[in-house]
């Protein structure tokens, strides 16, 4: 499926929601007095960009045109081996800038892992990330986001993480880029454990991504989200609306937006709330608009 198929098929599906995303989005813009910003996670659009239905240089334009999104969140797996190709990059930035997308953080995996119980592969992970987090900088990005994952018990695995972690957000802080780690797996997924690291980094450019579905421990093995979400608020950048299905009112089947939402709010939280649609029965299409639409419906029933 081209460009042009995928806009067409957009805009059949979805009708006059994408003008209801546009206007919404310019009044925002002009009153200022709505609680939260919504940005769109490019990971929403992981299977027509691994199908090379749509192009990774198109993700601004697409956002904006097809969903009203003025903001969005890069993945680095889509342009993995363009983080120092400079041409690449002023091509990202500024087919954003040229149509008024901000550029917000660029998510990193498959570069080692941050606590590893070997120091020369932990100092190599670390390492991984310095361009990631240059480039982020090229880009008017505020953050990358890091996984925390280590081995060990729960205590030697805090120490781990958080040594990795000090070490790669001193170098972000010399660059002037944020380092905020995602509930993606694993102890990360426990919001006390993560917290601890947090606690144990100490450093203004350190924090977190809670995202509302990433809980899952190992297996069957899940984290209370709404316990996480409330232990990992105080340190967030940036926070990840996950969403898979939705009923026939329109509400997350995995999450309770309106609980969650309250969350986020409640620790003085009016960032950006970045969807993140990763779901089966919509298309990526409808998932998104779907995900976007209740937003709204929160923002406007919040503000």
């Amino acid at each position: 499926m081209k460009r042009r198929d995928f806009i067409k098929k957009s805009a059949s599906l979805t009708g006059g929601l994408v003008l209801t995303s546009l206007s919404s989005s310019l009044f925002s813009s002009c009153t200022n007095k709505l609680p939260f910003k919504i940005s769109l996670a490019e990971w929403s659009l992981h299977r027509a960009l691994q199908k090379k239905e749509i192009e990774h240089l198109n993700f601004a334009e697409i956002a904006q045109n097809d969903f009203g999104i003025n903001a969005i969140e890069y993945v680095n797996s889509f342009f993995f081996n363009h983080a120092n190709d400079i041409g690449y990059l002023t091509e990202m930035k500024k087919r954003a800038d040229d149509i008024g997308v901000k550029s917000l953080l660029i998510m990193c995996d498959n570069e080692g892992n941050l606590g590893d119980p070997e120091n020369t592969k932990r100092t190599q992970a670390v390492e991984n990330h310095y361009k990631w987090v240059e480039a982020a900088k090229f880009l008017d990005c505020h953050s990358i986001r890091v996984n925390a994952r280590s081995f060990g018990t729960y205590e030697e695995q805090v120490k781990l993480a958080a040594d990795g972690l000090k070490r790669l957000v001193e170098f972000g802080d010399n660059v002037g880029i944020n380092i905020i780690v995602e509930n993606h797996g694993g102890l990360s997924s426990n919001g006390e454990w993560l917290s601890s690291v947090m606690e144990q980094v100490n450093h203004p450019r350190m924090g977190t991504l809670p995202d509302f579905g990433n809980f899952r421990i190992e297996n069957d093995d899940w984290y209370d989200r709404y316990k996480g979400m409330k232990e990992l608020m105080p340190y967030a950048k940036a926070v990840s609306a996950k969403s898979h299905e939705f009923d026939e009112n329109g509400n997350e089947t995995g999450s309770d937006y309106y609980r969650m939402m309250k969350i986020v709010l409640e620790n003085g939280y009016n960032g950006y709330v970045g969807i993140e649609y990763e779901g089966t029965l919509h298309s990526e299409i409808e998932g998104i608009h779907l995900t976007n639409k209740l937003l709204k419906k929160i923002q406007n029933s919040t503000s």
